[in-house]
C-alpha cells in the first residue's frame, strides 16, 4: 500500500468557531520578553495545533497584527485566545493566585527533566518561554512552581524557543491525553 499525501480539504479541520467552543487543553502559555516575531507567530500555530486554552505575551514580545508574526502563524492568531501583558512577574503572580502552576521552560538546578515530570490532570499550567537569549526572567523562575528541563544530549545547550514550545507543548498534550 502506497502512502499519498491528503490534500487541505481532506484534514477535517477544525472552523474558527469549532476551535473557539473545543475543550481546551489545560496549559497557558507565557511568552516571555519573546524577539523573534517568527517564534511568536510558530507558537501561536503550535498552541492552535494542540487546542492551547491562552497566550500571553509579555513585555517587549510582538502582538498581532504583524506581517512577520501572521507569515508563520498562517491565521492562529484569529483561533488562539491571547493577551498582552507589560509585566510576566505581576502576570504570574496572579496566574499562581487563581490556582494555576507555573512551569518555566529553563536550564537551572534542581530542575526536573520533561521526560520525568507527570502533570497533575485536573490542574491547570502556565508554561513559561523565555528570550532568545537571556531565557525566562531569574524572578520569575523563582517564582515558579516547577522549572522543566528539556533533556538534550548534542553539543549544543539550548533550543530555539518555538523548538521548546513544540516539544513541552507536544509532551504534555500528550501526558494530558493518556492520563
Amino acid at each position: 500500500m502506497k502512502n499519498r499525501k491528503l490534500k487541505n480539504r481532506e484534514l477535517d479541520r477544525k472552523t474558527i468557531e469549532e476551535f473557539k467552543s473545543s475543550d481546551k487543553t489545560p496549559l497557558i502559555i507565557i511568552l516571555d520578553n519573546i524577539r523573534s516575531l517568527n517564534n511568536i507567530g510558530s507558537v501561536f500555530r503550535t498552541a492552535d495545533a494542540f487546542l492551547i486554552k491562552k497566550i500571553y505575551l509579555c513585555g517587549i514580545t510582538a502582538t498581532p497584527p504583524h506581517k512577520d508574526i501572521q507569515k508563520t502563524a498562517l491565521g492562529a492568531t484569529d483561533t488562539v485566545s491571547w493577551e498582552y501583558q507589560k509585566d510576566t512577574i505581576e502576570l504570574v503572580t496572579s496566574l499562581k493566585s487563581q490556582g494555576i502552576k507555573i512551569l518555566s521552560i529553563e536550564q537551572a538546578e534542581n530542575a526536573e527533566m520533561l521526560d520525568q515530570f507527570t502533570p497533575e490532570t485536573d490542574r491547570q499550567y502556565a508554561l513559561v518561554f523565555g528570550n532568545e537569549v537571556k531565557g525566562v526572567q531569574q524572578e520569575v523562575v523563582s517564582s515558579s512552581d516547577t522549572v522543566l528541563e528539556i533533556p538534550q544530549f548534542g553539543t549544543k545547550h539550548s533550543l530555539n524557543i518555538s523548538v521548546s514550545a513544540g516539544v513541552v507543548i507536544w509532551d504534555l498534550f500528550c501526558k494530558f491525553r493518556v492520563n
